[in-house]
């Protein structure tokens, strides 16, 4: 009984320590159950197609970097969770609310597109890889994009936060990577060109909110910094 009481308590302490990573596993099951029940769903969908799709090139070899984006993001967040909590915090809150949303638009707004190619120009391992995902992952339910909301939230935590401060290539390395998977998104024709606009719109509102209070902060210490010189 003594020995359930002390493995209940470390459980505890671990829970407490990496509160943030504790919060997003759960919600990442919760995501996944009501995203996989939208793509599911028998229901006819609204078309958003933008103008603009038809200009942007097909180049499969983006698959690459769009399938990163999963290693990518899982990575940072426990990176982030386990080495700079503060920095952890603020990218949970940021990302749990844009995935809500997303899934509150997917289930009062179902839609989706009709941009992917019928047949490849070229056979190669890149059209293979990109046959299997159009297989496993069908284009509705894609407003506003998470692979580009999600990647802004990590690019944002990387710029920000101190683990990275002395590393300006692995920095920079990270930057590339998420913008490699945000154009990824339109050049493998998954996502139109108004899923990656609304996914960044959402993602400077989200800043603004998650970030406020800090921002607020700073801008509180500049002018007691000027008023005392």
């Amino acid at each position: 009984m003594k020995n359930l009481t002390v493995n209940k308590s470390k459980i505890w302490e671990l829970l407490s320590e990496y509160r943030s990573l504790a919060v997003m596993v759960v919600y990442a099951v919760l995501y996944l159950t009501a995203f996989f029940y939208l793509e599911q769903r028998k229901v006819s969908y609204h078309v958003i197609n933008f103008k603009i799709d038809e200009y942007i090139p097909f180049c499969e070899v983006f698959i690459v970097p769009y399938i990163m984006w999963f290693g990518y993001v899982a990575f940072t967040v426990v990176l982030f969770c386990i080495k700079d909590k503060v920095e952890a915090d603020k990218l949970v809150r940021f990302l749990i609310a844009g995935m809500t949303i997303f899934i509150i638009v997917s289930a009062v707004f179902p839609n989706g597109h009709h941009l992917r190619p019928r047949v490849f120009e070229r056979e190669n391992i890149f059209t293979d890889m990109i046959r299997h995902l159009y297989a496993a992952d069908t284009p509705t339910n894609v407003l506003p994009s998470i692979h580009v909301y999600n990647s802004v939230a990590i690019m944002i935590a990387v710029w920000r936060s101190r683990l990275f401060s002395n590393h300006r290539i692995v920095k920079c390395g990270m930057l590339f990577l998420g913008a490699s998977i945000i154009c990824s998104t339109v050049l493998i024709k998954q996502h139109s060109m108004l899923d990656v606009l609304l996914a960044l719109l959402l993602s400077s509102i989200m800043y603004s909110i998650v970030y406020r209070k800090e921002t607020v902060r700073e801008k509180r210490d500049v002018i007691d910094r000027q008023s005392v010189h």
